[in-house]
């Protein structure tokens, strides 16, 4: 005869994982339910990307090119597809894979989240820039459209991301874009950066590395098929020609150029003073803040005090007051020297 001890035991025991797997809330069924139910909606919405990005850079959209883009097999993306046709978000006309209306609009909505969000951390962060993009692409599938159109008020409704990539608005209309490759430019024309792309990943930490920023203006030295060299900031940048195709420039006006070498606070030796011209582009978010509450603007004078054993920081005499500055924020202050 079995033991009622033991038997209600085990009764309470049986009773305790039910309630963990099924618990209509908080069960582990319910939870995995959940978690696989944002994962099919994020699959979802990446693939209307890719479909949107293939649209407006007029290229194919193919099973593989969409296998290739989420990370998943060719069987996998032809049953994505056939899904995102059922639910009447894209046409099969063919062979040629097409956004239908509602499935361009949806494409949309979630894009302006990803660039709205990317712009919030540039302006209002301190986040550098090689981690903005896989923070969106976490937000994008995250933030509600109220919490979207509250966080584009906050930063000002703005048109483009830091990136020079145009937002499209709540209703889908997407801002004007111009320019073209920074290939197409001949030695000696002048342009400025409208927009630096940042797929992959790893090109864009190299053009990030190099100091290249949207905003910057660039004077072409040398086009070959080897390497390309351009005058940025008074300095000398060479890209291989891979790197330097994910730049888009604009050209400049005549009068607009800047045709004299710029010197940065970081050139400045032990007691000499300079005025500030102003802050780079590059600059931005709280550091940009910081330096500006400081006194960093353009007229105020600085002279360097004393370096330290290492030469960085180095402590500049701003407005009476000694500030320490890193060798990489004093390189983004543009200076006249006195």
């Amino acid at each position: 005869m079995t033991d009622p001890i033991i038997a209600l035991f085990v009764f309470s025991i049986f009773t305790a994982l039910a309630f963990l797997f099924f618990a209509p809330r908080h069960g582990f069924l319910t939870r995995w339910k959940r978690t696989n139910r944002r994962m099919q909606r994020v699959l979802i919405e990446d693939a209307l990307k890719h479909l949107y990005d293939c649209e407006f850079k007029k290229i194919p959209c193919t099973v593989q090119s969409l296998a290739g883009s989420l990370v998943i097999s060719t069987d996998e993306a032809a049953k994505l597809i056939t899904r995102l046709a059922d639910m009447g978000l894209l046409l099969m006309q063919n062979g040629d894979i097409k956004l239908t209306p509602d499935g361009r609009s949806y494409a949309l909505r979630v894009i302006r989240v990803h660039r709205l969000w990317e712009k919030f951390l540039a302006d209002e962060t301190s986040v550098p820039e090689t981690e903005w993009h896989a923070s969106a692409e976490f937000q994008e599938h995250k933030l509600t459209p109220d919490k979207a159109e509250e966080l584009a008020a906050k930063i000002g409704n703005p048109n483009f991301d830091p990136h020079g990539d145009p937002i499209p608005s709540p209703t889908g209309e997407m801002p004007p874009t111009k320019g073209s490759s920074i290939l197409t430019l001949k030695s000696g024309e002048f342009a400025q950066i409208t927009h630096i792309e940042d797929e992959p990943e790893a090109v864009f930490a190299q053009l990030v590395a190099q100091g290249l920023y949207v905003g910057m203006q660039v004077m072409m030295i040398e086009h070959s098929n080897e390497r390309v060299r351009i005058a940025a900031d008074g300095e000398e940048i060479i890209l291989a020609p891979l790197f330097a195709n994910n730049i888009t420039v604009a050209p400049v006006a005549e009068e607009e150029r800047i045709t004299t070498p710029m010197h940065t606070l970081s050139s400045l030796m032990l007691g000499e003073e300079a005025t500030v011209l102003g802050i780079s582009k590059a600059c931005r978010g709280q550091q940009r803040r910081r330096l500006m509450d400081l006194g960093v603007v353009p007229g105020t004078k600085i002279s360097v005090e004393m370096t330290s054993a290492t030469g960085d920081p180095t402590a500049y005499n701003i407005r009476g007051a000694l500030v320490a500055l890193r060798h990489q924020h004093a390189q983004q202050i543009f200076i006249q020297t006195n």
